[in-house]
């Protein structure tokens, strides 16, 4: 059957089949991310505390990303995507567990939490180097595209139920759900192939081999400006799971479902970014449109700032949704077009340094300003300091010496 060509990557039965399960278990995540927020805020009631948690769990992508780049281009890719999607099983189902049995404290989810961060920081560049082999270079940014709008209609699914289970089920089932879900994905890996023996001699100098795709993103320049705006969006404006829950809770006075509604409302406008990125023909974006998308991103976040009720915030978060998931699409495929295979694993390890890695940082600032000044400001502050760096970013010009990419090698 002949799919649009917006769809076009899904002609290749391999990626169907993972980007169907993973549809499956983001839904799982989304589910989750929301119900372990809302239990920390009920546990703590701590702004501060909520953000400590994002620093858990995305603190591991900023201390060993780099190492799991090396493992990702040293392993077969699907046997370490098998092992990650256990561990975030077992780590989904051991909180519901602790919820269920009233057991559950801070401290032991802040612990689960460093697990999942763990899990994911080997899991990002080996998934990112799987799909690749999965469809090819041709239809990589469609790809890319693909997978960015199926993590963004889970944004709306997965929230949307998690709102009204909260408020009936409470949170056990959105952690059960998403243990489920991370075996769907675990039972479809177990029917693909590997994607062949490892690239690089496993007695090689794991430094030289970091150092090898540092390399090769310091020697070229529009990659290195991919990564700079990638950098802004990520410590300014992705820290959704921080924000939403504070804004929900804090100024809009929502309950759990109202919560919901403002998480699809996000998703909502992340997913129609990603197919606006899907369906375009030239297969990589331009620099001008990473950094307007960036800057309106950036911009929606000082609009919520001023915002006092749930139909103010909705269009503020459909944009910051559009425009972010834009940017961080178009970052993604610029720097797979731009990298060898060889190095691929290295290279997007950094992409996830740079993207999950500032995430501590963000998430801290976010929960300790809320917690002295209210989430107002703390939304007038990222989004003025995001706006604020991509201006520095523009008057740096660090792409300057290049005007395109250079040719991989085979």
């Amino acid at each position: 059957m002949a799919l649009p060509h917006g769809l076009r990557a899904l002609h290749h039965p391999p990626f169907r089949s993972f980007f169907l399960a993973q549809l499956v278990a983001l839904v799982g995540t989304w589910m989750q991310t929301v119900s372990q927020a809302w239990l920390v805020l009920q546990l703590t009631n701590s702004p501060f505390k909520l953000g400590l948690l994002g620093t858990f769990q995305f603190g591991p992508i900023l201390l060993l990303s780099p190492v799991a780049g090396v493992v990702a281009d040293r392993w077969p890719r699907r046997r370490l995507l098998i092992a990650t999607q256990a561990a975030l099983a077992c780590q989904a189902w051991a909180l519901a567990l602790l919820v269920a049995t009233g057991q559950a404290r801070y401290w032991q989810i802040a612990m689960l939490a460093l697990v999942t961060g763990l899990a994911n920081t080997l899991d990002a560049p080996a998934r990112q180097s799987f799909v690749t082999g999965l469809v090819g270079r041709n239809d990589l940014m469609n790809a890319v595209a693909l997978n960015s709008a199926s993590f963004n209609a889970a944004r709306i699914v997965g929230p949307a139920i998690a709102g009204v289970l909260i408020g009936r089920l409470g949170v056990v089932p959105a952690f059960v759900v998403n243990g489920l879900g991370f075996a769907v994905v675990l039972v479809t890996l177990l029917g693909l192939t590997d994607d062949g023996a490892a690239r690089r001699r496993r007695g090689a100098s794991v430094r030289r081999d970091i150092a090898e795709g540092v390399r090769h993103v310091l020697r070229t320049p529009r990659l290195r400006a991919v990564l700079g705006v990638l950098f802004v969006v990520s410590l300014c404006v992705f820290n959704f799971t921080i924000y939403v829950p504070l804004l929900a809770r804090t100024v809009l006075r929502l309950g759990p479902e109202g919560f919901g509604f403002l998480m699809a409302a996000l998703g909502v406008g992340a997913v129609a970014g990603a197919l606006a990125v899907g369906a375009r023909a030239n297969p990589e974006p331009g620099l001008g449109l990473l950094l307007g998308t960036a800057a309106v991103a950036c911009g929606g976040l000082v609009g919520l700032s001023t915002v006092h009720h749930v139909w103010a915030a909705v269009p503020m978060l459909f944009t910051t949704g559009f425009a972010g998931i834009i940017t961080v699409t178009g970052c993604n495929t610029t720097i797979q077009l731009g990298t060898p295979d060889d190095l691929r694993g290295r290279v997007m390890s950094l992409y996830t340094w740079v993207y999950g890695g500032v995430f501590p940082f963000g998430s801290f600032l976010i929960g300790v300003t809320s917690e002295r000044h209210g989430v107002s400001t703390a939304l007038l502050l990222n989004g003025s300091l995001g706006l604020g760096l991509l201006l520095l970013l523009v008057a740096t010009r660090p792409w300057r010496t290049a005007a395109s990419p250079p040719t991989p090698r085979a």
